[in-house]
């Protein structure tokens, strides 16, 4: 936008479409803000009206916001670097008077001439302190205002007192100089030193922080800025290509990826086959092989072959969001060690200064009576034991304590994030460190979760067509993996009928399904339902058990032998009587031995809670080394079983996928959710493992001991300060050694703690997740 003619025709746009509520013009910047209804419009429908109504005139972009997060995480430290610099222009001349004048007698004749009754360096000083002390203090002002009005006490009123202190004095020493010839030493250079060193640290400080936070930025510049969108004609047929921004893409948009650059949004692949790297989201090292039907998450890389996928979420719904959000969530929940550090720092600021005000006391009342002797050198006692007191407030400041577990917080959320595990908050990451067991569930946690029918067995006359399409049909409503490795099992005996073509056998595979109606879920047992009349029963043993069906010593045999064999069974009764069972196999994932293993090294046990039967969870167990197992129970009992645990005095884990799983995952300590799993499961977790490979148990609880135990050297640097220097800075050691800790030092004491604890804090970011080969390397903490 140029002129009032190009605002009024964007204005006519925007009013014209149904949908935007309001809107702001500002045509210097040739920017819009639009705040419409996406129940009613889309965003890219705003963007099309305004370039295609104007007839090509506009171009609009939007901000991307990678952007917009980092302009924001630098505003704070922009802020501290602005008021450094003013003060350090104020400074100079102060400590060019102070260190250079006395030493150069012209200069030092000049500044102690006497203007009437004030000494000419005073008023010099005065004048240059005076807006260091209001103007750029005035921060630090407003930050006591606040901390003392809320009736608590936090490091800017220290910092306040000290200066104002040092300040006050100074002006009195001028003034009682002027009105009895006594000449007094003024303490300005003690505020400018003061301020100037306490701004340098916040500034390092603020730096530091915002480095925490760099993986959230680094998440966000994952997202691909535009993205290249298929257009179809009225046959399905693609005709057009257009290259559009990422932030427009809508649900259902179908998108082509070419080889070498970024997925832009969370879809399933409809066409091609390729490779894709999701090392930045999931952390997984190798390409994974993607083909018709898979899921691919947005930000991730293709690798080779073009692929066209159909969106499924976008915004706050796609992976990428949901990610940055966790993260961000984590890093403002507080850890309980936090909340005894601000409970300690809340009390420790009124102790700081009535131990400010007995050293004064103290220094003041020992020269009074001859205790000590020393050479004032134009000062006075008043104003020596002042110094004193004013090194202890500020050298005390406890805002390396506050910063001690936030940041090593935030850096630790953001490294779990790059390392395929997801922490939401800090309570998780201090209860994670205490885990004494670890609960699993089996189906789709230890095993792959994708089961897969082996063989059928039937125990009277019907037909197979007819017991399998009464089955699958009944199955076909259930969300259950077994019930879907039916379905399955279906579609591919079919597939092995004759050769059909592809749509022949579409429509044969959609054409077996028979009228269902009285569907009923039993949680954890299988399902009830009519299918064309009959009654049917499909699930466990259990379920038939219920309903009074009997179970032939055949039918024992076989099950005995294929539950022999770490095999499931799945039985279908029809009209009361039993016609066959299904034996379903669930591969166990190639890692979950190997974690049970190096979870067994960290001084963790491992237990397996299943609703599966007691022979197939037993020889499951075996196989992963796990001793101690729990079958045949439903997912309220799982959690019972957790209940149990914690009432012996152990701190539990949940590692689960399912709904059935959600219970549990609740009343764990600790709930770690496979990524893969369901939305109920993820919600009810406290860690998200984004990949669905176990190897992250391993790396959360790991990431959580390594964190406690920066933390722990963090309140070591923060304490270690105040333990040592607050002695020194009290004048502990002047009258043996003649030591004492001036404000000034004492106010870069008190910065390089802070500096120091973020630091510590950061080198957290050289954290490597603990590799399941080298598990021999892992110790018990």
């Amino acid at each position: 936008m140029f002129a009032e003619e190009d605002a009024k025709v964007v204005s006519n746009i925007l009013t014209q479409i149904r949908g935007v509520k309001h809107f702001d013009l500002d045509i210097l910047r040739e920017r819009v803000e639009i705040m419409f209804d996406p129940e009613v419009v889309q965003l890219r429908t705003i963007v099309d009206a305004l370039e295609q109504k104007a007839s090509g005139k506009f171009k609009v972009s939007l901000s991307h916001p990678y952007s917009v997060y980092s302009s924001n995480q630098n505003m704070e430290h922009v802020q501290y670097l602005q008021l450094l610099r003013l003060s350090i222009i104020f400074s100079v001349p102060v400590l060019f008077l102070w260190i250079v004048c006395p030493r150069v007698p012209v200069l030092h004749h000049f500044v102690t001439m006497r203007c009437g009754s004030f000494i000419v360096v005073d008023w010099l000083k005065w004048l240059l302190v005076t807006p260091i002390q209001f103007i750029v203090g005035k921060r630090f002002y407003v930050g006591a205002f606040r901390s003392l009005k809320n009736m608590s006490a936090n490091m800017d009123v220290l910092v306040a007192m000290g200066t104002t202190a040092a300040y006050m004095y100074s002006v009195f020493a001028i003034f009682y100089t002027a009105c009895t010839g006594r000449s007094l030493v003024t303490y300005f250079e003690t505020t400018v030193m003061l301020l100037n060193f306490v701004l340098f640290g916040k500034y390092l400080e603020t730096v530091a922080k915002g480095k925490t936070s760099e993986s959230i930025g680094k998440l966000l510049a994952l997202a691909p800025t535009t993205a290249v969108l298929l257009i179809f004609d009225d046959d399905g047929n693609p005709i057009k290509e257009k290259e559009i921004d990422a932030q427009l893409i809508e649900r259902g948009d179908v998108l082509k990826v070419y080889p070498g650059s970024k997925v832009p949004a969370d879809g399933i692949i409809v066409r091609g086959t390729s490779h894709v790297d999701e090392s930045m989201i999931t952390g997984e090292a190798h390409p994974i092989p993607k083909d018709v039907g898979d899921n691919v998450i947005g930000g991730t890389l293709n690798m080779n072959g073009v692929l066209h996928l159909r969106v499924q979420h976008v915004g706050s719904e796609a992976a990428l969001t949901q990610i940055v959000k966790l993260v961000e969530t984590a890093q403002l929940v507080k850890a309980p060690i936090q909340k005894f550090a601000d409970y300690v720092a809340s009390i420790f600021v009124p102790v700081i200064v009535s131990l400010a005000f007995v050293t004064w006391l103290c220094w003041y009342m020992a020269g009074k009576f001859g205790l000590y002797s020393v050479d004032l050198s134009g000062n006075n006692l008043f104003a020596f034991s002042l110094m004193f007191a004013i090194s202890v407030l500020v050298i005390a400041c406890p805002c390396a304590l506050g910063l001690a577990t936030p940041t090593a917080v935030m850096v630790a959320t953001g490294v779990g994030a790059t390392n395929g595990v997801l922490i939401k908050g800090g309570e998780a990451l201090e209860t994670a460190r205490n885990i004494r067991h670890v609960v699993f569930d089996k189906t789709g946690t230890l095993t792959k979760g994708k089961p897969c029918v082996t063989s059928v067995k039937l125990f009277s006359n019907m037909k197979v067509m007819d017991f399998l399409e009464l089955s699958a049909s009944a199955e076909a409503g259930s969300e259950h993996p077994l019930a879907k490795a039916l379905v399955d099992y279906m579609n591919g005996f079919l597939s092995s009928q004759g050769d059909e073509s592809s749509d022949a056998l579409h429509i044969k595979n959609t054409g077996w399904l028979r009228n269902v109606d009285s569907f009923e879920v039993v949680p954890g047992k299988g399902v009830r339902c009519n299918v064309d009349g009959r009654k049917l029963l499909v699930g466990s043993l259990r379920l038939l058990q219920e309903q009074d069906i009997m179970i032939s010593s055949e039918a024992e045999t076989y099950m005995h032998n294929i539950e022999q064999m770490a095999r499931s069974e799945v039985l279908v009764a029809i009209d009361g009587q039993l016609e066959g069972i299904f034996a379903v196999a669930d591969p166990l994932k190639l890692e979950a031995a190997v974690v049970v293993q190096a979870l067994k090294r960290m001084g963790i046990s491992s237990i397996m809670v299943t609703g599966d039967n007691w022979r197939t969870a037993r020889a499951i167990a075996k196989e992963v080394g796990i001793d101690q197992v729990v079958a045949e129970v439903l997912p309220g009992e799982k959690a019972e079983v957790i209940k149990e645990l914690q009432e012996r005095g152990s701190i539990v884990a949940m590692v689960g996928d399912g709904i059935n799983d959600s219970p549990a995952l609740a009343m764990a300590n600790v709930g770690i959710a496979i990524g893969a799993g369901t939305d109920i499961a993820i919600e009810a977790a406290d860690f998200v493992l984004i990949k669905n490979n176990l190897e992250g148990v391993v790396t959360a609880i790991d990431l959580s001991r390594k964190t406690f135990s920066r933390i722990r050297l963090n309140y070591i640097f923060a304490m270690g300060y105040n333990i040592l220097a607050v002695p020194i800075a009290a004048g502990l050691l002047y009258p043996s050694l003649g030591l004492l800790l001036p404000p000034w030092a004492a106010g870069a004491a008190m910065a390089f703690s802070s500096v120091s604890v973020v630091c510590s804090s950061l080198l957290l970011k050289r954290y490597k997740r603990p590799k399941l080969l080298d598990i021999v390397n892992i110790k018990v903490q």
